[in-house]
């Protein structure tokens, strides 16, 4: 089921100047500088830290087998979620809060967008890992795939839910009333990879043993998912929890399962390998799609 995209414009300032006014006015300009202000200064220490540059001789402490939790989540919670709620309740009031949230809660779409999401992005990596490997792939391990699952849903509740209120949620429907659905994609891509950049200082990123490729790499990756993450927003009528599971679900596919079936692939490739994935399916949408990537302008007079 899909129903009709709506986006809340900005309400008239209260007042003709200061830093409210100023929301009410660049809410897109405040919800990037925002998002990026609060994850960065609540990951310095970690940056700083033996997790990261060694500046502190402190060290995160591990949770299910990762500093990550401990290290990232906070700054992530901190983040897209948290500002978007902050310039949302600025700029557009009870109203335009509601209208946030109830992007966040619609999980009634067609039962096909959940087949697509949850196992044509397993399927599209599953296949782009065989051609960058050659063909050499092994079963994984049945604890590997017992733990997908439940790692899965707990990204769902980390990363999804830190991320995609903000993202997708806000900052996409604003984007997609100023500019056509595509430029949209690209103006969005980069500023959602570039909000990661400080963890590549860090275990997260691979320091110090990774290449400086990697988040270049990384940024290409962001560009093209994102096209793909913003053709199944549009088409399910903005179901956040859509976006939520598709973002998730490469995180974990390439987290639990891609070392188990591809042990070959090492170093850069698996990112590589990613992000051409990604690029193939983001030029097929684009193209079949004709740019508008199943975006539907709002009607006249839509909350």
């Amino acid at each position: 089921m899909t129903t009709t995209p709506t986006v809340l414009g900005p309400r008239e300032p209260a007042a003709t100047g200061g830093p409210l006014a100023s929301v009410r006015t660049h809410p897109l300009i405040s919800f990037f500088v925002l998002a990026n202000a609060l994850s960065w200064l609540a990951w310095l220490p970690y940056v700083l830290s033996g997790n990261g540059l060694g500046v502190w001789a402190f060290r995160f402490p591990e949770m299910l087998g990762t500093s990550q939790v401990t290290g990232v989540l906070p700054g992530a919670y901190l983040g897209p979620i948290t500002a978007a709620f902050l310039v949302t309740a600025v700029a557009d009031g009870r109203a335009g809060l509601r209208a946030w949230a109830r992007r966040l809660w619609r999980w009634r779409v067609a039962p096909r967008w959940y087949a697509l999401t949850l196992l044509g992005v397993p399927a599209g990596m599953l296949l782009t890992g065989l051609v960058f490997s050659g063909g050499r792939a092994v079963a994984p391990p049945a604890a590997a795939l017992l733990a997908y699952v439940p790692v899965l849903l707990f990204q769902m509740v980390t990363t999804g839910l830190a991320e995609e209120p903000g993202w997708r949620d806000f900052a996409l429907p604003r984007l997609q009333a100023r500019h056509s659905p595509l430029r949209a994609a690209f103006v969005l891509g980069p500023l959602w990879g570039l909000w990661h950049f400080p963890l590549f200082l860090t275990e997260w990123g691979g320091y110090p043993d990774a290449s400086w490729t990697r988040p270049v790499v990384f940024l290409a990756f962001c560009v093209a998912f994102n096209i793909v993450m913003s053709w199944v927003f549009n088409r399910t009528g903005q179901s956040l929890p859509l976006s939520m599971l598709m973002h998730v679900g490469a995180n974990t596919f390439a987290s639990v399962l891609w070392a188990e079936i591809f042990p070959t692939l090492d170093g850069e490739l698996p990112l590589i390998a990613m992000a051409t994935g990604a690029a193939v399916a983001a030029l097929v949408i684009a193209v079949a799609t004709r740019g508008r990537l199943g975006h539907r302008p709002a009607e006249p007079g839509a909350e």
